[in-house]
């Protein structure tokens, strides 16, 4: 009588093992993966005890979990293919910004010798909104006063002159914001005026490198000219 080999009525654990740890094979792929599984399931069906077959249920099983595998796969195959296609796009549009100006948040202020330019955005109306504007020492060197302002974005800029009337030095300086209403202080961020000189991708995402030496991203742009 032949020998025959004895065997359980559950499929392997190494068959679904088999398949499973191919996802995460980047060498592996969807077909080796469906090559793998058939050949192990006809070798264990052609080797199994005729006295206790598998059972047809868990074999059903089985190939079902090979369909999910099989379309996770795909579907991540897919939307990495898409990521990659909307990256690329988006580094094609977001080149369309090198050597244009922008307002990011922060405080600093260069003067050039014929004008300093920035901003504010308000998140509310207004009815008292100041101006400091500050050497790299910390000194006052003008004050600007503004009456009623709109919230949103408010470009400012600068003549140069100091509050006694003479016309700073070219260089760096910053700026400080206060906003009121009706004596109450409102929460406004100051704005510096850039330039975007490069852009970048990784996989964090694409990033903007502007003049001030910051790398941002296209969300953190409150206004472009």
């Amino acid at each position: 009588m032949p020998t025959v080999q004895s065997s359980t009525n559950e499929v392997s654990a190494s068959l679904l093992a088999s398949v499973n740890g191919a996802q995460n094979t980047e060498s592996d792929n969807i077909d080796d993966a469906q090559d793998r599984f058939m050949t192990l399931l006809v070798t264990q069906m052609r080797n199994q005890d005729p006295l206790n077959p598998m059972d047809n249920a868990q074999v059903t099983s089985q190939l079902a979990q090979l369909s999910t595998v099989t379309g996770i796969n795909k579907m991540n195959s897919t939307l990495e293919s898409f990521m990659a296609n909307l990256q690329s796009s988006q580094s094609l549009q977001m080149s369309n910004l090198i050597g244009h100006d922008v307002l990011v948040e922060g405080n600093e202020l260069s003067f050039d010798g014929t004008g300093g330019y920035f901003g504010v955005e308000l998140p509310t109306s207004t009815d008292d909104l100041t101006i400091t504007i500050n050497d790299a020492a910390g000194n006052q060197i003008r004050q600007l006063t503004f009456g009623n302002q709109s919230d949103g974005i408010l470009p400012i800029s600068w003549d140069g002159y100091s509050d006694n009337g003479e016309q700073v030095a070219e260089g760096n300086y910053t700026f400080s914001v206060s906003a009121n209403v009706s004596g109450e202080p409102v929460d406004a961020t100051a704005l510096s005026l850039t330039r975007v000189n490069s852009i970048s991708t990784s996989g964090a995402g694409i990033k903007l490198h502007l003049n001030n030496a910051d790398a941002v991203t296209s969300n953190d742009l409150k206004q472009i000219f």
